[in-house]
């Protein structure tokens, strides 16, 4: 299919993206990898695309302050071969995971982000760092906690006249380790189940679920670590699982299978990422 006729508009700052957004039926195109498809399918039908790409600063990748800060127009695969992308680990670790290499050199981190698919990766990894997501819009930026940034499928807490402009990762410290895996029918498929895990070396614990809810879930567990192998964490993360894991399934895995994925996937990581921060 084709999509549907819209009217196309560059702007040349930031302020005037966000004026365009405001005017009426609006949609910011960066890489385009999701909202493409969903223009050609219909599913969307925007009357107007606002392309970002060339907005001065938003291509902007720096660490700074402690952070790694990430511009809206930031490609996925540009992160993937960032040295400065070290600094953070769980986004290393995820990045190859995220649809395919193809994809990956057009789309973009905010863009993924912003879209919030309930299987995507970046939302969780955000949520289980605390990353901070920057947003523009007619009264001037704000910022907001990426727990608190994705509301529910496909839904964020970008007002439909703001813009996305960055977002920025917290740098690991000493002492930390982290954990990532998912499971999917191919890889480049979105997951059926996955995990995004930071443990400290203080024994705070946190883990972020993915694909199994509306949004990433993020639970302190802490407690968890009393045992720290695999073997004895599986009990705690098989009843975490089955109390996260709201889905009601599809033809690729039922709820129940789910939750046994996420359990088992759980218990690895988190032994992993404690056996990274003491070591």
């Amino acid at each position: 299919m084709k999509a549907a006729p819209f009217a196309y508009h560059r702007p040349d700052t930031v302020d005037e993206a966000v004026e365009v957004l405001a005017t009426g039926d609006a949609k910011v195109l960066a890489g385009g990898q999701s909202l493409v498809p969903v223009l050609a399918m219909r599913l969307g039908r925007p009357g107007t695309l606002v392309d970002i790409n060339r907005l001065p600063g938003l291509d902007t990748l720096v660490v700074s302050g402690g952070e790694l800060h990430l511009g809206a127009a930031v490609r996925q695969r540009r992160v993937e071969r960032s040295p400065e992308v070290r600094g953070v680990p769980l986004i290393a670790r995820a990045m190859p995971f995220v649809g395919h290499r193809e994809l990956r050199s057009r789309g973009t981190v905010c863009g993924s982000l912003a879209h919030a698919d309930p299987a995507a990766e970046l939302p969780a990894v955000a949520a289980c760092l605390r990353a901070t997501v920057v947003v523009r819009g007619p009264d001037g930026e704000r910022t907001v906690d990426a727990r608190d940034f994705v509301t529910g499928a496909m839904t964020t807490a970008v007002g439909a006249d703001e813009l996305v402009t960055g977002v920025r990762f917290p740098l690991s410290r000493e002492g930390e380790g982290f954990g990532f895996a998912e499971i999917a029918r191919r890889h480049g498929d979105f997951a059926l189940a996955g995990v995004a895990v930071r443990v400290r070396r203080d024994g705070e614990a946190v883990l972020a679920a993915f694909g199994v809810s509306d949004r990433p879930v993020v639970r302190d567990v802490t407690a968890l670590l009393d045992d720290p192998t695999e073997a004895a964490l599986r009990p705690a993360t098989d009843a975490l699982a089955a109390e996260v894991v709201d889905t009601d399934g599809d033809a690729h895995g039922s709820r129940g299978y789910r939750a046994r994925l996420l359990g088992v996937l759980a218990a690895r990581e988190l032994a992993r990422a404690r056996r990274e921060a003491h070591a």
